[in-house]
C-alpha cells in the first residue's frame, strides 16, 4: 500500500510548533544559565535591591524574616527575577526570530525600532523606580513612623512590593510605544488625542493611584512621568501620521472620470508627438 501524501497544512503547522518549542527552550535555557551565574551572589543581589530601604531606616532597625525558609528563598527569588530582567533582550529576540518570517519588509522596519525602544523604556522605568522613586518614597514612609514603633519590614513583603513597583514603572514607561502603535494601526487619531490632554492627565493620576502604594509621593512620581511620556509618544505619532497622510496624498488613486480624462489627453497628445517626430526625421 502506497504512502499517503503528507498534508502541507499539517506539515506547516507541525513545523511552526517545533520552531516555537525550540525558541521557548532557548529562552528558558538563557534564563537558567544567567540564574546559575547569579545564584552564588544571591545575597549580594538582595542587598542591592534592599539598599534604598536600608539606607533610610532608623538606626538599630532592620528587616526581618517571618518564615523559616524566607532567608534562603527570598534572595533566590530576587536573583531569578534579575535573571529574567537581564535576559529580556534575548527573550524578545527569540520572539522576533519566530514571527519575523511571516512579516513583510515594511512591517519588519516598523517592528524593530518599536521593540528596541520598548526594551529601553522598560529598563528606564525600573531604573527610575530604583534610583529616584524608592529613596523618596521610603524616606517619606519612615518620616511618618509613630513614636515607639519600630519599622521591621518582612523581606518577603518587601519582595512583593519591589516587584509590583518595578512592573508598574516598567509598564508605565511603555506609554510612548503604545501611543505610536495605536496611531499606526488606526485605532486612535493623534490630532484628536491631542485635544483630550486634560482627560489623559487625570487618567495618569488615576492609574498611578491604583499601581502605587497609598502615598502621595509615589503617585505623583509615577503620574507626572507618565504624562510626560504620553506627550513624547504623541509628538512622534503626530509626525508619523502627517508623513503617512502626505504619502497617501502623493499616491492617491484616480477616479474613473479622472482616469478617462487622462487617457483622452494622452490619446490627443500622441498624434502631435508623432508629427513632431516625423518632422524631425525629415
Amino acid at each position: 500500500m502506497a504512502d499517503q501524501p503528507e498534508n502541507p497544512v499539517e506539515g506547516g503547522f507541525l513545523s511552526h510548533l517545533i520552531e516555537l518549542r525550540n525558541r521557548l527552550v532557548y529562552a528558558l535555557l538563557a534564563i537558567f544559565i544567567v540564574f546559575l551565574a547569579l545564584a552564588p551572589f544571591a545575597n549580594e543581589v538582595y542587598a542591592i535591591v534592599a539598599e534604598p530601604l536600608m539606607a533610610v531606616m532608623p538606626k538599630g532597625m532592620s528587616m526581618i524574616a517571618t518564615e523559616v525558609a524566607s532567608p534562603f528563598l527570598t534572595p533566590l527569588k530576587f536573583t531569578f527575577a534579575a535573571a529574567i530582567t537581564i535576559t529580556i533582550p534575548y527573550l524578545l529576540y527569540q520572539l522576533w526570530a519566530f514571527v519575523a518570517p511571516g512579516l513583510y519588509q515594511h512591517e519588519k522596519r516598523m517592528v524593530v525600532p518599536l521593540v528596541v525602544s520598548s526594551v529601553l523604556l522598560f529598563y528606564a522605568g525600573m531604573a527610575f523606580a530604583y534610583f529616584i522613586v524608592f529613596p523618596a518614597v521610603f524616606k517619606v514612609l519612615v518620616s511618618f513612623l509613630p513614636p515607639g514603633v519600630q519599622m521591621m519590614t518582612d523581606i518577603k513583603a518587601y519582595l512583593d512590593f519591589v516587584f509590583s513597583m518595578f512592573f508598574a514603572f516598567g509598564i508605565a514607561f511603555e506609554i510612548p510605544v503604545a501611543v505610536v502603535i495605536l496611531s499606526i494601526v488606526g485605532i486612535v487619531n493623534p490630532e484628536s488625542l491631542a485635544g483630550k490632554r486634560s482627560y489623559v492627565f487625570l487618567g495618569c493620576f488615576v492609574v498611578a493611584a491604583v499601581l502605587t502604594p497609598p502615598d502621595v509621593t509615589s503617585q505623583i512620581m509615577l503620574a507626572l512621568p507618565m504624562y510626560f511620556l504620553f506627550e513624547i509618544g504623541l509628538f512622534v505619532a503626530r509626525r508619523l501620521y502627517r508623513r503617512r497622510s502626505t504619502d497617501n496624498i502623493g499616491h492617491q488613486e484616480l477616479t474613473e472620470p479622472e482616469m478617462d480624462a487622462m487617457l483622452d489627453a494622452h490619446a490627443t497628445e500622441n498624434p502631435k508627438k508623432r508629427r513632431r517626430k516625423s518632422k524631425r526625421k525629415e
